[in-house]
This record gives C-alpha cells, sequence and structure tokens, in this order.
C-alpha cells in the first residue's frame, strides 16, 4: 500500500483554512495571495489567448493553476470532462469549448463562492454543456466509468489523502480515459515540521507529496502514466514557498496518465 502522509493536524482545520483562502480568490482576485493569479499567469503557463479571449474574463481572473496540460488532455468533440477542484470555472469553460456542444463538462468544488461565481458566469455566457457540484475530490458523487478524460489544476496538492483522489480518478473513467493534471511536488520528502502545520498545507506547500511517490500513487490506482513534465513558467511569489523550493526542490509538473 503507498502512503501519502501522516496527517498530524485536523482535516477540518485544514479544509476551513482551505475554503477561507478560495473563498478570497472567487470574492476578491485581486487581493494579495501567496500565489500568482489572473490572465498573465494562465498565458506564461501555456494558455492560448484566443482561448482565453472566448470566456469569461472574471473567471480567468480567479484562476490560480499551477500549470497547463489540455495538450496532454486532446480533449475532442462531444467527450464528457471532470475537472477536479474547479474553482471559478477557467478551465471548465476552456474544456466546454474543446468538447462543443454535444460534450458535457462537470466541475466539483468543495468552496460555495467559488461554484456560485462559475455557476453565475456560466448562466451569463449561456453555455449549458457546463455543470458544478458541490463535492470532495477524494469522493465524488459521479458513477463509475462516466468521464472520457479527467481533469485537476493545483488542487491534488491540498487533499489529505492523494491515494484516494487517484482512485476516484481511475473509477469515474472510462476504459481509455485520460487523466491530466498540473500539481505541486517535492523533489524531496518534506520534513514532519511542514508536513504537519495546517497553514502550509493551505498555502499549497505543506501538501506537496514526494514527486516519485506522487507517480506511484497515480499507478496504483490503475492509472498508466504516459507524460511527466515539469512547469518551469511556473513561479513562487511567496518566502515560504521560496524556501521550500530551494529547500526541497518544491515544483510544478504536468502529467497524463490513462486508464487501462
Amino acid at each position: 500500500m503507498i502512503s501519502t502522509t501522516n496527517v498530524a493536524f485536523d482535516p477540518k482545520d485544514l479544509e476551513s483554512k482551505v475554503k477561507a483562502m478560495y473563498r478570497k480568490v472567487a470574492e476578491d482576485p485581486r487581493g494579495e495571495f501567496h500565489f500568482e493569479m489572473g490572465r498573465p499567469l494562465a498565458e506564461r503557463l501555456g494558455y492560448v489567448a484566443a482561448d482565453l479571449d472566448r470566456i469569461p474574463a472574471e473567471a480567468i481572473e480567479s484562476f490560480a493553476g499551477v500549470g497547463y496540460h489540455f495538450d496532454l488532455a486532446d480533449l475532442n468533440e462531444d467527450e464528457t470532462v471532470i475537472d477536479l477542484g474547479s474553482g471559478s470555472g477557467m478551465d471548465t469553460f476552456i474544456a466546454a469549448l474543446r468538447v462543443g456542444h454535444g460534450g458535457r463538462v462537470v466541475g466539483v468544488d468543495m468552496t460555495d463562492e467559488q461554484r456560485a461565481k462559475a455557476e453565475r458566469l456560466r448562466n451569463r455566457a449561456g453555455i449549458h454543456q457546463i455543470a458544478y457540484v458541490e463535492g470532495h475530490i477524494d469522493d465524488v458523487s459521479i458513477s463509475d466509468d462516466f468521464a472520457d478524460a479527467v481533469l485537476s489544476n493545483g488542487v491534488i496538492n491540498l487533499a489529505p489523502d492523494k491515494v484516494a483522489v487517484f482512485q476516484e480518478a481511475a473509477r469515474i473513467l472510462k476504459h481509455g480515459g485520460r487523466l491530466a493534471l498540473s500539481d505541486i511536488v517535492t523533489e524531496r520528502q518534506l520534513p514532519d515540521t511542514v508536513v504537519c502545520n495546517a497553514n502550509l498545507w493551505a498555502a499549497c506547500i505543506g501538501g506537496a507529496m514526494q514527486h516519485d511517490k506522487y507517480r506511484a500513487a497515480i499507478e496504483a490506482a490503475g492509472l498508466r502514466v504516459k507524460t511527466v513534465r515539469d512547469n518551469p513558467s511556473y513561479r513562487f511569489i511567496s518566502d515560504n514557498a521560496r524556501s521550500a523550493q530551494e529547500k526541497w526542490g518544491v515544483k510544478s509538473i504536468s502529467v497524463l496518465a490513462v486508464k487501462g
């Protein structure tokens, strides 16, 4: 069995801190955060400007992803896509462009304010193939073999049980379906003083998994890893994050894995 971390803090405390942070991301995207946000970040990571021009600007301003993986996902017309940790909806809107009116996109997020913002923008834009559901990414209320692709951007590092997240992704994917994600990992195992600090988890540092263990957790869920690439364009801007980057090799990666 693959272990992630022995979380020595209350997971409810972590969830409360994460929700508070991403509530602010939705409601005050121009505020001060430990991470970069918005369109300049998205374009630097690899998002296509022409795509960004076609989706709600307010979703882009609350974008706090860590990489680009739509080239890896290779979405097609009429496919069904799940976005784990969909936030204010930027990636769901991009996915909707790819799958077209005959496709379906479902965003899963636990923060009410993020979902409310995404729903408001969806309704205003009249993008009817997107639905948003309340949920945790390690326990998704979606049936087996449902999706052609599962996406996630900068969210899995926030989950206390990453093994469960990858198992859920594998469960809801069809045979041959793709998991395409970007996330924060480490080159070296973080010390307990960092791992057991809920504030550092909420800051996308304490929950970062050592990258070999991260890959092994994906494969243990029954997914075959095809691509892993570093995202050097992602920049850490807080002192804590930069210190972690130097000490433990904290970095952004994008991954493509296939079921079956």
